[in-house]
């Protein structure tokens, strides 16, 4: 019995964590697309040119590991999840768009970052720029059904009086991967369109958390 409790106590700590890592992640994120942004764009350059400088590399910092210890604590919470009943499609779609999330901050955001910030050289600096900008965009898109699937996924298999919140797998599973896996190939090689406001993201969020819900309970 005190095995049980100290594993269960175990993966309480690692919830613990990554949701501390994920508010530390998550409200960066927010930070640079709803607040930095803004004032890029209506600062004195004398004032951008110091943010940029100073400011803005050590939220970077903050931004990129919270995103790396939101993802491997996620990883060890995610291989506690074997059990039929618990895991299901939200917690798979949810860890997807977390997946996807992170890698763009690695391997997109923040290499294209330095190249915009001048914190390194070798490539066009306003390029970088808008791919940067184009990916952190379309991680604001994820971050709403994300969030909404890793809340559902304990959740999802009382709703509705219905079976269709539990186990993995199915149509609707396909055409939600499916979907995803397009908006992240924009985020690559796309545009903003309406992601490009701040208004317009907030939108598509929640547009796309509503489409993924309905395609798991209809479909």
């Amino acid at each position: 019995m005190s095995d049980f409790l100290n594993m269960n106590f175990v993966n309480f700590l690692f919830r613990w964590g990554h949701l501390l890592f994920g508010i530390t992640w998550i409200g960066m994120l927010y930070y640079f697309n709803f607040v930095q942004g803004a004032y890029f764009k209506e600062g004195s350059q004398e004032a951008v040119t110091d943010a940029k400088a100073k400011l803005a590399p050590r939220a970077l910092w903050w931004f990129r590991w919270g995103a790396m210890f939101t993802f491997l604590t996620g990883v060890v919470l995610l291989a506690g999840m074997a059990h039929p009943n618990i895991l299901n499609n939200y917690i798979v779609i949810g860890a997807t768009l977390g997946t996807l999330m992170f890698l763009n901050v690695w391997l997109v955001i923040w290499p294209n970052q330095q190249l915009a910030l001048g914190m390194k050289t070798g490539g066009d600096p306003a390029a970088a720029g808008a791919k940067a900008l184009l990916a952190s965009r379309t991680n604001v898109l994820f971050s709403g059904p994300m969030a909404f699937a890793m809340l559902a996924s304990p959740h999802s298999g009382t709703w509705g009086g219905g079976g269709w919140g539990t186990g993995v797998g199915g149509l609707d599973l396909i055409v939600a991967l499916i979907i995803i896996a397009l908006l992240e190939l924009n985020a690559l090689v796309g545009k903003q369109g309406p992601m490009a406001s701040v208004k317009g993201v907030i939108h598509s969020s929640i547009g796309l958390t509503i489409v993924l819900v309905l395609l798991l309970q209809l479909l």
